[in-house]
């Protein structure tokens, strides 16, 4: 009986076609992708080199002279009226609340200046985002370190410096509570402690 089924298992299956039949007229999703990747216009011809991208600025910090904890809460103020679909007045303009009331920020913010990034890295869990400060006429752009470490880069806007109130880098940016924890760390004092 064992070798019965062992046989029996081994047969091409059969298949049956039930009601009407039509071939496959879509076309291959990706030749279709690899087709539009290929007609998008090179950016460097199209734009000029990225470092004169305006998408591609960041916000400017100072350098961190102190090891330093503050804490800060990201109260929003509503800039205009929350209406229902019914037109019910919900929320009014000028309206404030703590967002980390409702919501957790699931990572950690690691603000730093692109020279400082080998520290970043070395410090982030695979889960944080680092953010990078302006850096010198010499530092390599966002995209090219990202593609170089291997990790999503993001750039610190203006508004995040403010939202914030960032002033130097590198910060770690965590919350606690209801409230955003930001260390200002001295990489003098790091790099010093490494050293010995």
């Amino acid at each position: 009986m064992t070798a019965g089924m062992l046989m029996a298992s081994s047969l091409p299956a059969e298949t049956s076609t039930i009601g009407r039949t039509w071939p496959i007229a879509e076309p291959d999703a990706l030749s279709e992708i690899e087709g539009r990747a290929a007609q998008i216009p090179d950016m460097k011809a199209a734009f000029g080199p990225r470092e004169r991208w305006s998408a591609m600025k960041a916000a400017t910090l100072g350098i961190a002279r102190a090891d330093r904890n503050r804490t800060v809460i990201p109260f929003y103020t509503l800039d205009q009226d929350i209406r229902l679909q019914d037109g019910k007045l919900l929320y009014a303009k000028g309206y404030s609340f703590n967002p980390l009331s409702f919501v957790s920020l699931p990572q950690r913010l690691i603000v730093v200046h692109p020279a400082e990034l080998d520290w970043a890295l070395r410090t982030a869990r695979p889960s944080d985002f680092i953010l990078l400060a302006a850096g010198g006429p010499r530092d390599a752009d966002a995209i090219t370190l990202g593609e170089r470490h291997g990790r999503a880069l993001f750039l610190l806007e203006e508004r995040v410096k403010a939202r914030l109130g960032l002033r130097v880098a590198p910060v770690i940016v965590s919350q606690a509570g209801q409230k955003l924890v930001l260390t200002e760390v001295d990489r003098s004092k790091t790099d010093r402690r490494a050293a010995r």
